[in-house]
């Protein structure tokens, strides 16, 4: 999730259409469009399989002070704390974040090419495993948190995830799962204008439930098979309906950025940011907050940051802000990391390829659409769709994407394209068996019914 900084009061909102106009700033040509990649993992003790806290010796501060003193990391904090990391001025913009339960995020820069991504996301995890090392930490790659229960995982100093912690169950029964116990692998990609966009946006949504199979790696919970191959998405179907989902009307005629920001006017807010502080306006309506009737900032009209902020916390299985988040995958390791950017870049960085996504998806019903978000948790590739399965769709979308990747031509050192990372993908399309099968299969053999094995073979 974002962190915010403090930096120079931006412009109050004049109107709604300036809320669009922010939206619309992303805009870019095709030769700057660029890839940002994320993602989650869990961090726990090597000695004892336990979640790691925030304070201690061995602590989650502890690995951000040691990756600012030896890695020139600078820190972002709230009061005392230090809540997040940056680069120094000058260098490429990644951040370093903490999700609610400790999760560690490396929100990576945006970068040129899918080499460039997979440097990035290895440089960072051997800084974090060296230090973990030392700490006698490491680090997992899943979708949901194996072993610990809500109860056991720690809670992060952030003052934002206070005021969720306490909205989440009154708007859904999985709203703390989803914050404390979940782990993801996200991508951010650019559009050259609205058109560009909604073609992107509608693609992107309803292939979603696609990639979320083919990352799929969450089957246990507390210990035990969940009856899910993704837990991790199943939790987000009872999250909070008013922020989470496909959004059916960004198919309907008329979608564009003005749509998508009624939409966002309506998701009832969390908080409002001044002085370095959240202010609990959980529920509120940023429409009532644009009339200056938000009743915790009576007669104060929003900023543009407040405007950033609020679409921050909409939950959709894309997003959009100034660039659009693809928001369904499961955490994984590092090639899982490099092959879900690699997906999502070969469909819609590349025109004949995205036409041909699109020509794959547009006679998609919205309740297919749905329906295929609603099983994808519990089957995963084996979930059937218009006569054939999931597996099948994957294989098909997996083959344009490769060849968007083929055409874009961005080649490393040995002279390799950027198809090269979707080669585990394939392996896994054809074989139908997702990393949750080979988990759920090593849990009844070799495993004999214990998770703990997974700390080790499925580690960073």
């Amino acid at each position: 999730m974002s962190t915010r900084q403090e930096g120079a009061p931006s412009p109050v909102v004049q109107s709604r259409d300036d809320l669009a106009a922010w939206i619309a700033a992303g805009e870019k040509s095709a030769d700057r469009w660029r890839i940002g990649t994320e993602h989650e993992k869990f961090v726990y003790n090597t000695g004892t399989l336990t979640p790691v806290p925030y304070d201690g010796p061995r602590g989650i501060r502890a690995l951000m002070e040691a990756l600012i003193a030896r890695h020139g990391w600078q820190p972002i904090r709230e009061g005392d704390n230090i809540i997040a990391l940056r680069r120094p001025e000058g260098e490429p913009g990644a951040t370093v974040s903490l999700e609610p339960g400790g999760q560690f995020e490396l929100s990576g820069a945006p970068l040129e090419t899918l080499h460039a991504t997979a440097a990035e996301t290895e440089q960072h995890l051997k800084e974090v495993r060296g230090i973990g090392e030392h700490l006698g930490i490491c680090f997992l790659g899943l979708g949901f948190s194996p072993k610990w229960t809500l109860a056991e995982t720690p809670q992060m100093p952030k003052e934002r995830y206070g005021v969720m912690t306490r909205y989440m169950p009154r708007v859904g029964s999985r709203g703390l799962d989803m914050m404390y116990r979940t782990a993801t692998i996200q991508v951010n990609l650019d559009f050259a204008d609205e058109a560009d966009m909604v073609k992107k946006l509608r693609v992107s949504l309803a292939l979603q439930p696609v990639a979320t199979a083919l990352f799929a790696s969450s089957p246990f919970t507390e210990g035990k098979l969940n009856g899910f191959k993704s837990m991790r998405s199943e939790v987000w179907r009872d999250t909070d309906k008013a922020r989470t989902g496909m959004l059916p009307f960004v198919f309907e005629p008329g979608m564009g950025y003005e749509r998508y920001v009624d939409y966002a006017l309506d998701v009832p807010m969390y908080f409002v940011y001044r002085d370095g502080r959240y202010i609990d306006v959980a529920g509120a309506s940023f429409r009532d907050f644009l009339a200056g009737k938000l009743t915790a900032l009576d007669g104060e009209h929003p900023t543009i940051d407040d405007w950033s902020d609020h679409l921050t916390t909409l939950f959709p299985e894309v997003r959009l802000k100034r660039f659009l988040e693809m928001r369904g995958a499961d955490g994984g390791r590092w090639p899982r990391v490099c092959a879900l950017s690699a997906f999502w870049v070969g469909l819609l960085y590349d025109r004949d390829a995205l036409e041909a996504a699109w020509d794959m998806v547009r006679s998609w019903t919205a309740e297919e659409r749905e329906a295929l978000r609603q099983a994808v948790p519990r089957t995963a590739l084996a979930t059937p769709f218009r006569g054939a399965t999931v597996q099948a769709l994957a294989i098909e979308v997996l083959g344009i994407s490769r060849g968007g990747l083929r055409r874009r031509r961005r080649l490393n050192g040995y002279s390799q394209d950027e198809t090269i990372f979707l080669d585990a993908l394939d392996e896994m399309a054809v074989s139908g068996r997702t990393v949750s099968d080979e988990l759920i299969a090593r849990y009844a053999g070799p495993w004999q019914g214990k998770v703990d094995p997974v700390f080790t073979e499925f580690a960073f």
